[in-house]
């Protein structure tokens, strides 16, 4: 057996690559999935305390003595349990955030990291940020508000289940709108817009906030606009913040320009200075010139690079052109009818020398 029989090929090598991506990505997932459990065995035993504090803000706005309702049989079991789990999640964020970041920041550059990491922990504490402002001044503020709509026939007594899942979603609303800082920021960063562009676009920014926050929120008009305008204030912020980031932003462009032209071939260039151009090219001399001429037939540019042919080609574009004469043309055609005749003569003697086939 020869020696190169056990040798790895390029395909097996990426498989074993890819398969270690696995390995890595599956143990990355099972300590989020620990690291959630944990917390929430620890919240165990307080899960009755967290739905009380959490239905706090409503039970304040109701008549004295009044409470929620449980509609479904395990609800009273279930939902505190549920709400446990939920808490363990948002508390364990951050790891499972540091768990996600472990997975990918290999595959960055080192700019990107620095542009990334602070961007990664700000998000974290935005969305924190969100969540309280939801909890202490919009809930209640809805709360003192929605009650007084129910007609006198109607008692006003939720249930523990449908309260969850009203409190989620405004949770879950104003975290994602509280990270409008740092979708500005990655806009500017990735170079899809311009800080000078957002800035022209601030009406458009303010009508898509309140069309975020019709969808987000439930369909009442205050925490449609208790969402919509921190919106814009942050936007507002993100624009700030993002001159912070100026650095970061400069060089994340210049290492993405100098990738790009690394990854394109040699031939590939960009294009000259004009004036740089000009003085070489008069003081070639007329040979140099000569051949700076028949280069340039081969080279085309756009608003950006400047192509040169690998293989000479001859271009079909001759400035010289010129319309051939009578003479000149009955010779071509002479000359194309004895070519013709000579093929003519040769398939005929084939057919001669070989009658069978």
């Amino acid at each position: 057996m020869s020696k190169n029989a056990n040798k790895p090929s390029a395909a097996d090598g990426e498989e074993l690559g890819f398969l270690a991506h696995l390995i890595e990505l599956r143990d990355r997932l099972l300590r989020m999935v620990m690291a959630i459990g944990i917390v929430f065995l620890i919240l165990t035993p307080f899960a009755q305390d967290l739905y009380n504090l959490l239905s706090d803000p409503l039970v304040r706005q109701l008549p004295e003595g009044q409470k929620l309702i449980a509609v479904g049989v395990a609800s009273p079991f279930f939902i505190p349990y549920k709400l446990a789990l939920m808490v363990a999640f948002v508390l364990a964020l951050p790891y499972v955030l540091y768990q996600v970041w472990g997975f990918i920041a290999p595959g960055l550059y080192q700019h990107e990291k620095k542009l990334v990491t602070p961007l990664l922990v700000s998000s974290v504490a935005l969305f924190y940020l969100g969540m309280a402002f939801a909890y202490f001044v919009v809930l209640p503020m809805i709360f003192s508000i929605l009650p007084g709509f129910a007609p006198s026939n109607v008692n006003v007594t939720p249930d523990i289940a449908e309260y969850l899942n009203f409190v989620m979603m405004m949770f879950m609303a104003f975290g994602i709108g509280f990270e409008m800082p740092v979708a500005t920021i990655l806009l500017i960063s990735t170079g899809i817009a311009s800080r000078e562009a957002l800035e022209k676009s601030r009406p458009y920014v303010v009508v898509i906030a309140f069309i975020i926050g019709m969808f987000l929120t439930p369909p009442d008009v205050l925490s449609q606009v208790m969402l919509a305008v921190p919106m814009w204030l942050l936007f507002e912020v993100g624009l700030l913040a993002s001159r912070l980031f100026d650095k970061q932003i400069k060089t994340a462009s210049e290492a993405k320009e100098a990738r790009e032209m690394a990854e394109y071939p040699r031939e590939i260039r960009p294009p000259a200075d004009p004036a740089n151009t000009a003085s070489t090219a008069t003081a070639a001399g007329a040979a140099t010139g000569a051949g700076v001429a028949a280069a340039a037939g081969s080279i085309w540019e756009d608003g950006q690079y400047t192509y040169e042919e690998t293989v000479a080609t001859q271009s079909t574009d001759d400035e010289e052109f010129r319309p051939m004469t009578e003479e000149e043309m009955e010779a071509e055609l002479e000359k194309l009818d004895k070519e013709f005749g000579a093929m003519e003569e040769k398939f005929r003697k084939e057919r001669e020398d070989n009658p069978g086939e």
